[in-house]
């Protein structure tokens, strides 16, 4: 995951173009398994399109429809929290994630890897 990650690092501080859609998307799942492992679970779903989402968080499991408790951005926002290059709080009052439900800040889950 740290080199997948790392290998994107460039465009995250816009020293580089975007890179190429497996380099890109390959950071994104890793990354996002990555916080499955940490906070295992099945009460809150984190997408990110169009590349993965994974469920995570202990609580009450949701198994039909749409979950009450849903995190969703893009894939440089993610990728930039996971890493730590934006805090939660910020992403949240610029927009870039949508956060519903109860269990759905991840504050104190990122980031999930640091350079």
């Amino acid at each position: 995951m740290r080199a997948a990650v790392q290998a994107v690092l460039p465009w995250l501080r816009g020293e580089a173009d975007q890179p190429e859609r497996p380099v890109l998307a390959a950071a994104v799942r890793l990354s996002l398994r990555t916080l499955e492992t940490l906070a295992p679970g099945r009460s809150v779903e984190v997408r990110v399109p169009p590349f993965a989402a994974v469920q995570c968080v202990e609580g009450p499991r949701h198994t039909r429809g749409t979950p009450p408790n849903v995190v969703e951005t893009d894939p440089r926002t993610w990728l930039e929290l996971a890493t730590g290059d934006l805090a939660w709080t910020d992403a949240l009052d610029g927009a870039r994630v949508t956060a519903s439900g109860t269990r759905a800040d991840l504050s104190h889950l990122l980031p999930v890897v640091r350079f």
